[in-house]
């Protein structure tokens, strides 16, 4: 029997344990044996406005076969010492460690990422990759199966490698029908950038200020940056310089975002074809709007729309 152990401490997130719970903890018959799951903690913890009585302290996270480590809820401070110690004495003992959601920084703080490749919530995987320059951070994965350490992407990424984790143990077609019994897809397109918004930068007292609404409204014309240096009335070399510093990126660059945006934005919301949204975002052919969007998304555009396609139209 695998034992999986969830590893809580004060400031976890609930959403992501109880998911871990949820895959690990209920048997539903559909291999046997099924997992042994043990929440360990220092004593009784609180997640969110939850009060969890563990069943074991922190020492027996090495005995466990899998240690899973929910999301941590405040990634500005620091996990605590007695869990840091506890996750990296538990891999050294031989246990697969795998965290959800911000437990990459649990994960990180015990070195386990040091020289490899690590995801956690898009909203954080900069804060993940200045606090430990030495972990590979992938922003756009769902999940990252590192052998004896794997990482997920936030919340319902969690999901995801919980099932991939049930793959690895039971094979295909166990994982596949806990997910028809949780009513989730047993394997999701694409990765975490189809699901993260580019907004325009808001005004500011910037020489740019003025130009990102007026590109905005002309996505559908063949823009160059000759046209926008002529808009923003300064050289080509200069609205370089200025895009830089007010987008971390470079003109085209942003108009390509802004582009696939709009895009994003048409799928959802419209039945426009592809050609026409092509046209509509100022990318000329349906060929080069799959091209862009699947590099720049992760996913084909059909694909994105039937994910994201609302029901209701505006």
């Amino acid at each position: 029997m695998i034992t999986v152990a969830l590893a809580v401490t004060d400031g976890m997130l609930h959403f992501e344990l109880s998911l871990a719970y949820e895959v690990f903890g209920t048997d539903p018959g559909l291999a046997d044996p099924w997992y042994d799951l043990v929440v360990c903690g220092p004593g009784a913890v609180r997640a969110g406005r939850f009060l969890l009585e563990p069943d074991h302290g922190l020492d027996r996270l090495r005995q466990a076969h899998t240690v899973i480590v929910p999301g941590w809820a405040d990634v500005d401070v620091d996990p605590p010492a007695d869990l840091v110690d506890a996750v990296r004495t538990a891999h050294e003992s031989g246990a697969r460690v795998a965290s959800l959601c911000t437990g990459a920084f649990v994960l990180a703080a015990a070195g386990l990422l040091d020289g490899k490749r690590a995801t956690t919530h898009w909203a954080h995987t900069r804060d993940l990759a200045a606090r430990h320059p030495h972990v590979q951070v992938d922003p756009d994965v769902l999940f990252v199966d590192g052998g004896s350490v794997l990482t997920s992407a936030g919340k319902a990424a969690a999901m995801d490698l919980c099932l991939h984790l049930v793959r690895l143990d039971h094979g295909s077609s166990v994982a596949n029908a806990v997910a028809r019994r949780l009513v989730v897809p047993p394997h999701r397109d694409g990765g975490q950038s189809q699901f993260v918004t580019t907004p325009v930068p808001a005004p500011g007292n910037h020489p740019l200020a003025d130009l990102f609404p007026w590109v905005i409204e002309r996505l559908d014309r063949p823009l160059t940056v000759e046209d926008l240096a002529r808009r923003a009335r300064m050289s080509s070399r200069n609205l370089n310089r200025h895009f830089r510093s007010v987008t971390g990126t470079t003109p085209l660059q942003w108009l390509l975002t802004q582009r696939i945006r709009h895009a994003q934005e048409l799928l959802e919301t419209t039945d426009d074809g592809i050609d026409t949204i092509a046209e509509a975002t100022g990318m000329g052919t349906a060929t080069t709007l799959r091209r862009h969007f699947n590099r720049t998304v992760g996913v084909p555009p059909d694909a994105y729309r039937r994910t994201f396609r609302s029901r209701v139209r505006p």
